[in-house]
C-alpha cells in the first residue's frame, strides 16, 4: 500500500459536468461498480438531500430545536458509507445524517435528539454507528479506541471517524492520530473539508492542505473530490483495505462544500459571498452523477420519477415519525446516568420531583387573601 503516498493531489473520477475521468491509482478500486449501482448511489444522494430539506422545514416550523444541514456534502457521506461492511463501526459528528441513513438508522430515531426528547437517538450496536458527538473531534478518540479493540480481538473490522475541517484544530483529533499511528490501529479518519468551520474559512486555520498534516503523524493520506461519489468510494475502499490487512490508519480529506448554514441557527450570508456559493453549486454532487448516468443512457423519466417518489416517501415517514415522538417523563433525565444506584443522584431526583410537583399544588390560602 505504499502507492498511497504517490496518489494524485486531488482525485476526481467524475468531473463536475459528468464525464468519467481516469485515475490510475483509483480506477481499479471501483471497476466493479456498475451503472445500475451508480443509479443506486444517485438515489441515495437524492433521498438524503430530501431528508435534509424536510428536517430543515421541520425546524423552521418549530418541530425541531435545531438541525445541522449536510446540503452539498451528499457524495462524501454516501460514497464512504456505502464502502463499509456491516461489521465496521462508525463514529460521527452531528452532520452525518447521510451516513446514518446508509447504516439503517430509523428516521424517527434520527429526530429524537434534535426534537429535544432524548439524550441519544438509537442503539449503536444495532446499526454499527455511535450516536453523534457534539463535542468537536471527540469521536476520533472513540474510533481509535474501538479500532484497537478490533485489533486485540483479531477481527478485521474497521472503525471510521467522520469530522469536519474545523475539528482538525482540536487536540482530540491530533491525539487520536498520534495514538492510531503508534499502535497501527485499523481506523479511517474521514475529514469532510466543507470550507467553513462555522464562520471561519479553512484557509485561516490551515496554510496547507489538511491531508498534508497526517503524514507528519506517520499516517498516509489522500485528498479527493468530495463532491465525486465514485472517487470518495474508491478512496474509502483503499483505506479500509489498508486497515483490514494490518496497514494501520489512513486519513482522507474529502474536499466538498457546505451549501447551507452550519446549523439552522446560523446565517452564512454574513460571512461568505453569493459568488462563492454559485461556484460550488456548479460542482453539485447530484447533478454531476445525473449527467454521467444520462450520458450512459440510463437516466430516463422512469428513474427520475422512481427516485423522487422514494425521496418523498422517506420525507413523509420522517415527518410523521418526528411528530409522533412523545414528550418524555421529566424524571427520565436521571435514568442511565450511573450503572449502580447513587445516593447523590437520588437526592437530586427527589428534589426535582418536588420542584415539578410545586406547579400542580394550590397557592397558599393566606397569599390569596393578601391579594384580595
Amino acid at each position: 500500500m505504499t502507492a498511497l503516498l504517490k496518489l494524485e493531489d486531488v482525485v476526481q473520477l467524475i468531473s463536475p459536468t459528468g464525464e468519467r475521468q481516469s485515475s490510475p491509482g483509483f480506477d481499479s478500486w471501483v471497476d466493479d461498480v456498475t451503472t445500475e449501482q451508480l443509479a443506486d448511489l444517485y438515489e441515495d444522494m437524492v433521498v438524503v438531500r430530501r431528508i435534509d430539506t424536510e428536517a430543515t422545514a421541520l425546524q423552521r416550523q418549530g418541530e425541531l430545536g435545531l438541525w445541522p444541514p449536510l446540503l452539498g456534502q451528499e457524495a462524501a457521506q454516501i460514497g464512504s458509507a456505502r464502502a463499509l461492511r456491516s461489521d465496521d463501526f462508525v463514529f460521527s459528528s452531528y452532520r452525518e445524517n447521510g451516513v446514518a441513513y446508509c447504516r439503517g438508522v430509523n428516521f424517527t430515531d434520527l429526530m429524537r435528539v434534535w426534537r429535544g426528547t432524548a439524550a441519544s437517538g438509537w442503539n449503536p450496536y444495532e446499526v454499527g454507528m455511535a450516536t453523534p458527538a457534539v463535542i468537536i473531534g471527540a469521536q476520533t478518540l472513540h474510533a481509535t479506541g474501538y479500532a484497537l479493540g478490533c485489533q486485540f480481538d483479531g477481527s478485521d473490522s474497521v472503525a471510521i471517524a467522520y469530522f469536519g475541517d474545523g475539528a482538525t484544530s482540536q487536540g482530540d483529533v491530533n491525539e487520536a492520530m498520534v495514538f492510531a499511528a503508534s499502535f497501527q490501529a485499523p481506523v479511517v479518519f474521514f475529514c469532510q473539508n466543507n470550507q467553513w468551520a462555522i464562520s471561519e474559512p479553512v484557509g485561516l486555520q490551515s496554510k496547507r492542505h489538511l491531508s498534508d498534516r497526517a503524514p507528519g503523524f506517520g499516517i498516509p493520506s489522500m485528498r479527493v473530490d468530495g463532491n465525486d461519489v465514485l472517487a470518495v468510494m474508491a478512496a474509502t475502499r483503499i483505506a479500509l483495505d489498508r486497515a483490514r490487512t494490518g496497514g494501520g490508519p489512513t486519513f482522507i480529506e474529502a474536499v466538498t462544500y457546505r451549501m447551507g448554514p452550519h446549523t439552522t441557527s446560523d446565517d452564512p450570508t454574513r460571512y461568505r459571498s453569493a459568488s462563492e456559493l454559485d461556484e460550488w453549486r456548479a460542482k453539485d454532487p447530484i447533478t454531476r452523477l445525473a449527467a454521467l448516468l444520462e450520458s450512459r443512457g440510463v437516466f430516463p423519466d422512469e428513474l427520475g420519477s422512481r427516485v423522487n417518489s422514494k425521496a418523498d416517501a422517506v420525507a413523509r415517514d420522517m415527518r410523521a415519525g418526528c411528530l409522533s415522538i412523545a414528550k418524555p417523563n421529566p424524571l427520565s433525565v436521571f435514568e442511565n446516568v450511573f450503572a449502580e444506584p447513587h445516593s447523590g443522584l437520588e437526592r437530586q431526583k427527589s428534589q426535582y420531583a418536588a420542584y415539578l410537583a410545586s406547579f400542580d399544588s394550590d397557592p397558599d390560602a393566606s397569599t390569596q387573601g393578601d391579594r384580595s
